[in-house]
């Protein structure tokens, strides 16, 4: 049948329509205490969701960056990174860029950055107007409000299967706001780590995220312990879904009506991507009236991902010993080196690009 199986309605479309007002959202202006930015994402009129792993926090600040032109915002920087550096007045080798978000009523960009290393460093949140100008948004005095995610797991390191790591370092590894929530997933204390959160907006305190489970094709086995690197919140034959990539890479369907306060959910393994791999962000979109994901990864390049018959209910529940397996996909070659990327508009996605030398370029690109 021909019948479109997949509505993109929670990702794309609610963040693109403006409410054509400023509502009270309950923000308060101060001093809040930004310890680490890592994932962003924009939710209503401007507000930007900051994901603060070393806190344990997510904190939404008011931007105040409403009025735009966002379908023909085309941006090219090469040297990116060395811009930020001169913004923040360090060097290129002590920046860090953490993720990426374009504000759906403008177009404009903004970054989350770390500047220094180790015990030094310090959080900044970045700006790039439509027409190529960066500039720092103050911390020490902004309308914001937060929630601390209390289930978090603390901030020491530990040895797992012969590995140190620090899990805190994965508390927020992902944000979105889709239906009036933030959805946000990571690691939480205890011995099924892997987790999401979904936190209406304006915050409350109390809550409690859902620890989830996949069947890891590569690996053979149910597993609970991995968070979440990348996902997008979807409607998937009328059901509100997220659609999650976890390292060596599964890609898992979990029907938002399943992610329970305080109790366990599997999702379902739709497709299996290949090992060795971590994915680094995704989006989905329409083109020629079809849908797709499009997914950027650290050792398998961008993968443009078919949708078609992603709700189905018998997904991957055996190893995958060879190759991939679920969704088919190819690799869009002239997306090479892309480490970071978001939805710009209807036709372009901007993305940030790992090139020769260590240099960082920022381009708008067609969607593929």
């Amino acid at each position: 049948m021909n019948k479109r199986t997949i509505t993109f309605c929670a990702s794309i479309c609610l963040l693109a329509v403006s409410t054509g007002y400023s509502a009270d959202w309950g923000l308060k202006e101060g001093h809040p205490e930004v310890k680490s930015v890592g994932a962003l994402a924009f939710g209503p009129d401007g507000i930007l969701f900051v994901g603060d792993t070393k806190a344990a926090t997510i904190f939404a600040f008011e931007t105040g960056d409403t009025k735009g032109d966002r379908a023909n915002v085309r941006i090219q920087l090469e040297g990116l990174n060395k811009q930020v550096a001169t913004l923040l007045g360090t060097t290129p080798e002590q920046i860090t860029i953490n993720d990426l978000a374009t504000n759906p009523l403008t177009g404009n960009v903004f970054l989350s950055v770390t500047k220094g290393k180790g015990a030094e460093a310090v959080p900044a949140i970045v700006r790039i107007s439509a027409t190529g100008q960066l500039s720092e948004i103050s911390l020490k005095k902004i309308p914001f409000q937060k929630v601390v995610l209390t289930s978090a797991p603390e901030d020491k390191e530990v040895v797992r299967n012969g590995r140190t790591s620090n899990p805190r370092d994965d508390a927020i590894t992902d944000l979105a706001y889709a239906e009036g929530k933030v959805f946000a997933s990571g690691l939480a204390a205890g011995t099924a780590p892997s987790s999401v959160h979904q936190i209406p907006f304006p915050f409350a305190d109390g809550l409690t995220g859902t620890s989830v489970e996949i069947f890891h094709g590569a690996h053979g086995r149910v597993e609970n312990y991995a968070a979440i690197r990348t996902f997008v919140p979807m409607t998937i034959n009328g059901e509100p879904s997220l659609l999650a990539g976890f390292v060596c890479t599964p890609l898992v369907r979990f029907p938002i009506d399943h992610l329970k306060s305080s109790e366990k959910a599997r999702g379902t393994t739709v497709a299996e991507l290949g090992n060795r791999n971590k994915p680094l962000d995704m989006i989905a979109y329409q083109k020629d009236g079809k849908d797709y994901l499009l997914l950027s990864n650290s050792a398998r390049g961008v993968m443009k991902i078919s949708t078609e018959n992603i709700a189905r209910t018998d997904g991957i529940t055996e190893p995958v010993k060879e190759g991939t397996a679920g969704q088919s996909y190819e690799t869009i070659k002239e997306l090479d080196g892309v480490v970071q990327l978001d939805r710009l508009n209807d036709d372009n996605i901007i993305v940030i690009v790992q090139v020769a030398g260590g240099s960082q370029d920022l381009r708008t690109v067609p969607l593929p």
